[in-house]
């Protein structure tokens, strides 16, 4: 018999609650659930008013995985979802704009993956991001070397970045912007990413060919793009441990000297939140929100 849960009102059956998607770990649906709702006042803020993009693992990350951005079929009726402009035609796609459809997406078993743009101006960018991805042999200790000069060549720009993990093998830097176009943002992150190449040649390529990529850092600026999504802050990725796309401090990031000092998974987010809180709230406040040059 499937459990029923109510979650501010609303009604919700969970499935297969011991059911483990993590196989490295043992990490089940139930704990995965339970990270969610107990991370939800800091996740929330980040998913809200951002239509959301689904990438399923419902057998873990040995299964099948499926990346999906329309409304699922069952979604129910409380659930808030808008309608959403590509240049294929409209699409009707969700937002998580509150607990219950959290724990509804949850059980779905999704990494939460978000634009840089809020629903009421799409395409029109309110956040900067920088996608640092490491070839092997590199790791996230080249990335951080990376951010570092990042952090500074934006900060020159009077852009503040903060730095999360990718949840996986890498960085993600963000910043708050003025409003604009998400073509300008896209435009912009690529001239910084070619600078850092030619600044950093043995170290960063700015383009996306594969062959050009082992032992280098890709900086990855097309995630500006109207179309395109990133991990959002604190969700699971699909995994064979449960990482998580978490905040780090920049400390952390100058002292990392080895890939471990900066994965983190689900069990370690808590301990986190209550010594930092979110390390990206200054993301939400307009006074930190520079204009692109």
């Amino acid at each position: 018999m499937t459990p029923i849960t109510e979650v501010e009102g609303r009604r919700l059956p969970l499935s297969n609650l011991e059911k483990v998607l993590h196989p490295a770990t043992g990490f089940t649906k139930g704990e995965l659930l339970h990270y969610y709702a107990t991370t939800a006042e800091v996740l929330l803020p980040h998913l809200r008013d951002r239509p959301l993009s689904f990438l399923r693992y419902p057998d873990g990350p040995d299964g099948q995985v499926f990346f999906a951005k329309n409304v699922p079929p069952g979604t129910p009726e409380w659930v808030a979802t808008a309608e959403v402009p590509r240049s294929e035609g409209p699409a009707r796609m969700v937002l998580i704009q509150d607990l219950a459809s959290l724990v509804w997406a949850a059980n779905l078993v999704t990494e939460f993956h978000t634009p840089q743009w809020l629903i009421g101006a799409p395409g029109e960018a309110d956040r900067l991001v920088f996608d640092l991805d490491p070839g092997a042999p590199a790791t996230v200790v080249e990335c951080c070397e990376v951010a570092l000069w990042l952090r500074e060549r934006l900060a020159a720009d009077g852009i503040e970045t903060y730095a999360k993990t990718s949840g996986s093998k890498g960085l993600h830097l963000l910043a708050a912007v003025r409003p604009t176009s998400s073509a300008r943002t896209t435009e912009y992150a690529k001239e910084v990413a070619v600078e850092a190449e030619k600044a950093m040649p043995r170290l960063v390529v700015h383009r996306m060919t594969r062959n050009l990529r082992p032992g280098k850092v890709f900086v990855d600026w097309s995630q500006n793009a109207a179309r395109k999504t990133t991990a959002t802050p604190y969700t699971l990725r699909a995994r064979a441990e449960p990482t998580v796309s978490a905040p780090v401090t920049w400390p952390e990031v100058e002292e990392c000297r080895s890939a471990p000092r900066l994965t983190f998974q689900a069990p370690d987010i808590a301990p986190r939140l209550q010594a930092y809180g979110d390390l990206l709230a200054p993301l939400f406040d307009p006074r930190n929100a520079g204009p692109l040059p």
